[in-house]
């Protein structure tokens, strides 16, 4: 069965992870990657730092501002997809653009304009998303000159 966490559940990951790395509490292997992306994200730390606020805000979020916790869980689902290729062809992709922009955090930051296209277009069409085309997206981003 597919885990579908909610946004209450997303932001309750990601603070409580916050707060473990914090207080140098052992952590889970996802919460690990995770935390490594908390650490790229200083910016960030305020919103994790207070779950109440965090699932207060989520009534009114500002439209015009990076949503920290979908920001980070695009991170995470890029790791994971790269750490068992799903889809295939990801893992290569990611490490040609990290390659290319000599940053792992770049890449996923151009990976993330491709992931976020094949979702908006998967939901807009009522289809299944489109990893191929995900795929391409991010290889062409690789290799364009």
């Amino acid at each position: 069965m597919l885990f579908q966490p909610s946004q209450a559940d997303v932001r309750r990951f990601f603070c409580a992870v916050y707060a473990k790395a914090l207080s140098n509490q052992p952590l889970e292997a996802i919460e690990t990657i995770a935390s490594l992306w908390l650490d790229e994200h200083p910016e960030y730390h305020a919103e994790l730092a207070d779950v109440d606020a965090a699932l207060l805000a989520m009534a009114n979020e500002d439209t015009g501002k990076t949503n920290a916790f979908m920001h980070l869980s695009m991170h995470l689902a890029l790791s994971e997809q790269c750490s068992i290729d799903q889809p295939r062809g990801i893992r290569q992709a990611v490490e040609l653009l990290t390659a290319r922009l000599d940053s792992l955090h770049d890449a996923h930051h151009a990976a993330m304009e491709c992931l976020g296209t094949m979702v908006w277009e998967s939901q807009r069409a009522g289809l299944p998303p489109d990893g191929a085309a995900y795929i391409d997206c991010v290889q062409r981003r690789a290799t364009r000159g």
